[in-house]
């Protein structure tokens, strides 16, 4: 990750905390739930808290936040590390697992009971719903709330020992049932999942809540700013409660941001959990998802990820960001950076008919236009090639300056060709074009004749490679789709169009070695990369234009 130079209002927090002494350092942290594969939206919470401590000399943890053994999975534990990796965003800190500091957990939740700030409590979720009220007026105590120390930390240690049924009993803080603020009428602190954990097997069946958990390992790991989503705003009275209440020296303080939604996608994990369960992808990775996987899938790269995100803003106030400054961030940069090569996606073959029928000849590209020090490469012509069939039209529109019956235009680089009939098959399909070459265009010039406007790619029938080639497009079909997604609408915002798979594409034969994670301009068609999973097989990352229109 390259340091950025920018500021932002969490800096202006840490520039008055450092100039005011109330910190001497910064130490950040990253706290996935391992229970899917991150997001471009966790990469918005990465990269706050990544360059807020690479900017200030400081430490960046990485910790799983696995408190809830339910839908954890090392699976999901080594693809958060990976897209850290990848994204650049190095745990100077450590790697740590909430999961280690259960222990610690237990023994403060044990230590609230004793100072009588924490009750056991028998209240079923529907009962303790109802007894919680209202923001707009107050709750109503648990029956359960003046049991003895001596009785509470009896049932506080049978649940841990497994006598009690999953929801039969939770340990709750003793704060206020009359406060405002929903989190802070007694909230579970405790809860039991007789489930089996990925790191600590079945030594528990109890296991702390979030709210309770998170302070803990932040004051433990010396976190300095807990940076973390805005929906989290309402909570920080319960993490300064925790942090008080528990007896810290260190005291972390947390901060929030707004965090990244995205025109025609969603950023939950429930509904991307429901794409992949459903087979509508093929999996976390697929590149039609908004995880991180995905993206590096299609071809995107963490620098133009986190430029979109930078140029998103980072502030308070939530906001939907637009999926077309996504695809204009790694357009620019893929336009300096990626190597010209052709591809004929959807192939219509053209026979030169006065061009000799053994000879080859080849004509030199350039691989950047811009950049001669990329060298070039040179394109074999024959007989017959191949252009894209949307490059031909019977009967042309107004305004089409392609190929067209007794039209001509110039094969890229090489000659101006003229089509002189139309080869068709029995249900009246296009098979084959015929056409003579001014044979002496092969400079890119013409003494005499009519100017031709219009310029194709090509290659030849002879040397190109088969190759599959995929565009994929929205997978959801509306812009603000996820203030409209339910699980009973769900199927209704798919769009179908969301891949198309040319089975039959052509591509040159200096592509034959082409790596994964190498990005070509195919030219007029967009910027593609080769798939990660699937052999011979190229993915579209972005067309060459957007949808976005920079400010001036």
């Amino acid at each position: 990750m390259e340091e950025k130079k920018t500021s932002n209002f969490i800096h202006d927090i840490i520039d008055a905390d450092l100039a005011e002494g109330r910190e001497n350092e910064v130490h950040t942290r990253f706290p996935p739930e391992p229970n899917g594969y991150l997001h471009i939206g966790s990469a918005k919470a990465i990269y706050i808290n990544h360059t807020a401590a690479k900017k200030y000399g400081g430490k960046f943890n990485l910790r799983y936040d696995d408190t809830n053994p339910v839908r954890e999975d090392d699976e999901y534990v080594r693809a958060i590390e990976e897209d850290l990796m990848w994204l650049g965003a190095v745990p100077t800190g450590g790697i740590f697992y909430g999961s280690d500091y259960f222990d610690k957990c237990y023994e403060f939740a044990v230590k609230l009971i004793k100072e009588g700030k924490a009750f056991v409590c028998d209240l079923t979720p529907e009962e303790m719903s109802e007894y919680r009220g209202v923001p707009t007026s107050p709750g109503k105590e648990s029956p359960y709330k003046n049991r003895s120390v001596e009785e509470n930390l009896d049932l506080f240690e049978r649940m841990k020992n497994g006598e009690f049924k999953d929801g039969e009993r939770t340990l709750r803080a003793k704060i206020d049932m009359a406060s405002p603020n929903m989190n802070m009428r007694d909230p579970v602190i405790y809860r039991i999942k007789h489930a089996e954990h990925h790191r600590q097997g079945n030594k528990w069946c109890i296991y702390p809540m979030y709210d309770f958990a998170h302070p803990i390992q932040d004051a433990l790991e010396g976190i300095t700013h807990s940076l973390c989503s805005i929906e989290f705003a309402n909570h920080r009275p319960l993490y300064d409660w925790v942090i008080e209440n528990v007896g810290f020296e260190h005291d972390p303080h947390q901060y929030e941001f707004a965090r990244l939604n995205m025109t025609y996608t969603v950023m939950s994990k429930r509904y991307l959990r429901k794409l992949v369960e459903t087979k509508t992808v093929d999996g976390w990775d697929d590149p039609r998802m908004p995880t991180l996987s995905g993206l590096r899938r299609r071809g995107y790269t963490p620098s133009a990820i986190f430029d979109f995100i930078e140029r998103s803003g980072v502030a308070r106030s939530e906001a939907m960001a637009d999926l077309n400054l996504l695809e204009y961030c790694i357009c620019e940069e893929l336009n300096e950076s990626a190597e010209r090569r052709v591809c004929v996606l959807d192939p219509l073959l053209v026979e030169i008919t006065n061009y000799p029928e053994d000879k080859v000849e080849y004509f030199e590209l350039s691989n950047h236009p811009k950049k001669p020090e990329l060298g070039t490469r040179k394109l074999p012509f024959t007989k017959n090639v191949y252009i894209e069939r949307s490059d031909f039209m019977e009967e042309p529109i107004p305004g089409f300056q392609r190929l067209k019956p007794e039209g001509e235009v110039r094969l890229m680089g090489a000659y101006i060709v003229k089509c002189n009939s139309v080869v068709k098959d029995s249900d009246g399909n296009v098979v084959k074009l015929l056409c003579t070459a001014d044979l002496v265009t092969g400079n890119g010039k013409r003494e005499e004749g009519p100017k031709v406007k219009g310029t194709i790619h090509w290659l030849s029938k002879e040397h190109a490679l088969d190759r599959e080639v995929r565009i994929y497009n929205n997978i959801f079909n509306k812009e603000n789709v996820a203030t409209l997604l339910e699980d009973e609408n769900f199927e209704e915002f798919l769009n179908p169009d969301s891949l198309e798979i040319m089975a039959n594409a052509k591509i040159e034969e200096s592509l034959k070695d082409a790596r994964v994670g190498e990005k070509f301009q195919f030219v007029r068609m967009g910027y593609f990369t080769l798939d990660s999973k699937c052999e011979n097989v190229f993915n579209r990352t972005v067309a060459l234009k957007t949808g976005f229109k920079p400010a001036k």
